[in-house]
């Protein structure tokens, strides 16, 4: 009787390991690649104790819910923690597709705290589509959550 030989077995666990886990990952990558962190979903806020001189590399996860309708040259993404960060692309290297609202994506990059002037956030919401009543509305500057992203996958 032949013995038992477990390295196939072990091979192919590992193989339908791998590719599940590139199963849950898989999707559109823009920009640069990079490898998902372990547990990037449970993972702490970095940005909770942010002061707007602060910047941090981190993996941030959420839901895209508005891409700019120019160019895809920014997105808004709302974070499992409930917050909204917005997101521009490093040194405006590559953009995402117009149409990627309310799919998951995967960021890595800078989370940092900005003061957004009055300009800006007028650019911006003219940008996202607002009406001229809705850019009036906008009188002072504001602290946003910012992210510069310079990778990002997007779930299919």
């Amino acid at each position: 009787m032949r013995p038992f030989n477990i390295y196939p077995t072990v091979f192919l666990l590992f193989l339908a390991n791998l590719i599940m886990a590139q199963e849950g990952t898989s999707g559109s990558y823009f920009g640069e690649k990079f490898t998902i962190e372990d547990g990037i979903q449970q993972k702490e806020p970095v940005y909770a104790q942010l002061a707007v001189t602060d910047t941090v590399m981190t993996q941030m996860t959420g839901k895209i819910t508005e891409v700019c309708q120019a160019k895809g040259c920014w997105m808004n993404v709302a974070l499992d923690s409930g917050d909204e960060v917005f997101v521009r692309f490093k040194d405006y290297g590559f953009f995402v597709p117009k149409d990627a609202a309310e799919k998951t994506v995967f960021m890595n990059g800078l989370a940092f705290l900005e003061e957004m002037s009055v300009e800006d956030q007028k650019h911006y919401a003219k940008d996202s589509g607002a009406s001229e009543e809705e850019i009036a509305q906008i009188t002072e500057p504001a602290h946003i959550l910012r992210f510069e992203a310079d990778g990002v996958l997007i779930k299919n």
